[in-house]
């Protein structure tokens, strides 16, 4: 079962009578870091935590190399999901100590590194003796990174990983990140809002809108396909001829659009015309695919 796939087919949940994921398929294959990416309220935390059998679902069905993860540990052992703390962990005088909480996830996880685990509360000068609801939030951050790095399950999920820390301690997540996948090259998940910076970590990017998939794939493969362009309305319209067009902005007779696809076409459209194009970065491509289609006024 080590490093199977870990595979949701069709899974609609629902609470209440509102349904917020809407029979939501995808494969996660091993050895990948995957980017999760969506709006709030895009259903991403629901979804991880279902992927995890920590949230029930309506219909469908979630597997880890072919079997149901569903009460099954073996399963279970093999994946690891890392989020911000439960409230139960930061009520006052009943809050366990970093060390305590570190322990029970030494037990929790049967992978558990603990020399790994050392060396991270080192390097991010963690003092374990501290009670959790006297941390910082940048250094609860850096509790549910410990955990996830140090599980060394085979599937790793980190569910907003960077909220809390600085630009410095974000950048060092990533080279550990890195540096991890290169010695272990287990899977790992990483749920994030902040887009430009986690960009080149990905491999793959799964994008989820209002609790339906629409988009899964190489992220290098998927930022390729949109461009920029710039111009007076009646150029850009003839450079863009036959390309879709997913999001517009205009100001005067100067337009701005994301075009997607037929990059040959589009340079072959622009010869002669007054227009840029310029490639569109990942965060550039989500922004314009979830946030409406058209900005700006004539």
């Amino acid at each position: 079962m080590k490093n199977g796939v870990l595979r949701a087919e069709n899974v609609v949940k629902r609470y209440g009578k509102k349904e917020v994921l809407h029979g939501v398929s995808l494969s996660i294959r091993p050895g990948k870091i995957y980017g999760l990416l969506g709006r709030n309220g895009a259903g991403k935390t629901t979804l991880l935590g279902i992927l995890t059998a920590q949230n029930t679902f309506n219909s469908g069905s979630v597997t880890y190399g072919g079997e149901n993860i569903w009460e099954n540990q073996k399963a279970l052992d093999e994946i690891c999901f890392s989020r911000e703390l439960s409230p139960m962990l930061l009520f006052g005088q009943n809050s366990l100590k970093v060390k305590e909480y570190l322990r029970a996830a030494s037990l929790y996880h049967p992978h558990w590194d603990q020399d790994y685990a050392n060396r991270l509360v080192s390097l991010f000068e963690l003092d374990t003796k501290k009670p959790i609801y006297k941390l910082s939030k940048g250094m609860m951050s850096m509790v549910t990174i410990i955990i996830a790095l140090a599980s060394r399950a085979p599937v790793t999920i980190l569910d907003e990983p960077v909220a809390g820390l600085d630009v410095v301690a974000r950048e060092q997540f990533y080279r550990l990140l890195l540096a991890d996948y290169e010695e272990t090259r287990r899977t790992f998940i990483v749920s994030t809002h902040i887009i430009e910076e986690a960009a080149g970590v990905f491999e793959d990017i799964i994008l989820i809108d209002n609790g339906r998939i629409i988009e899964a794939g190489n992220c290098g493969e998927f930022t390729a396909q949109f461009h920029l362009v710039a111009g007076s309305e009646a150029d850009v319209a003839r450079a863009c001829a036959g390309l879709a067009i997913v999001h517009e902005e205009r100001l005067g007779r100067s337009c701005t659009v994301c075009a997607r696809g037929g990059g040959e076409r589009l340079r072959a459209n622009a010869a002669g015309l007054d227009i840029d194009i310029e490639p569109v970065s990942l965060q550039k491509a989500f922004v314009c695919l979830t946030g409406g289609q058209k900005e700006g006024k004539a």
